[in-house]
């Protein structure tokens, strides 16, 4: 009985070695998991089409920290006061744009990385390397230089600034806030604009993705 029970534990044990071996220890646990999906075919311009938009989405979606727009849409209806506006509503929405419009600026200057136990520390980017904000760790001035001020930043915390004013002009309340009435002419701009700002910076950003994952911003199994 007892050398069945070997032989037994023998043969799971070469089994188990299998395994392992055929699924290396280094392979990323999300490509063994993700390993059964097929591969996707778009056949037809429809389905580009449909993915196209879909990527492009993704893309404007990662230009502006969710944690920004999200305070935005929040306060927006009350200094509104739902769009019936009077002076001292007005400033506060001014102020509330101008706030939130400048933190989608600042922050895409932010980045973040994973220490040895898993925990998420968030810095700035600076000329000279990485400045932890969050924390007193130091990086080695090679890992610190992978995370410097790059003029691309600049570029995406444009980009930022510009996506956040077409969110706004899609805000009726902040459009009636500011244009009660507006002319004809007025109303085809307040309606084309944010479009054109959505498309040229989606495409601009999809060409020129950002590597940071800064505060507000996803993050992802690379860092």
């Amino acid at each position: 009985m007892e050398i069945n029970v070997d032989e037994e534990a023998g043969i799971d044990g070469a089994r188990r070695m299998i395994r392992e071996e055929e699924v290396p220890l280094l392979e990323d646990q999300f490509e063994v998991r993700n390993r059964d999906f097929p591969d996707i075919e778009r056949n037809t311009w429809i389905q580009k089409a449909i993915g196209q938009t879909f990527q492009t989405t993704a893309h404007l979606a990662n230009l502006l920290p969710t944690g920004t727009v999200l305070a935005y849409q929040i306060l927006s209806p009350i200094f509104t006061n739902i769009g019936r506006c009077s002076l001292a509503s007005r400033i506060m929405t001014a102020s509330l744009l101008s706030i939130c419009g400048f933190s989608c600026f600042l922050l895409s200057f932010t980045d973040s990385y994973k220490d040895l136990n898993g925990n998420v520390c968030y810095g700035f980017a600076t000329i000279h390397g990485f400045w932890i904000i969050d924390g007193s760790a130091t990086l080695t001035p090679e890992r610190s230089k992978s995370y410097r001020l790059r003029f691309i930043d600049f570029a995406h915390a444009i980009m930022s600034f510009l996506v956040f004013g077409a969110v706004a002009l899609f805000d009726q309340n902040a459009v009636k806030c500011f244009f009660p009435t507006p002319s004809a002419d007025e109303a085809e701009v307040l309606t084309a604009l944010p479009i054109c700002i959505g498309v040229v910076c989606s495409m601009l950003f999809a060409t020129f993705p950002t590597t940071r994952h800064g505060i507000g911003f996803p993050l992802s199994a690379a860092i």
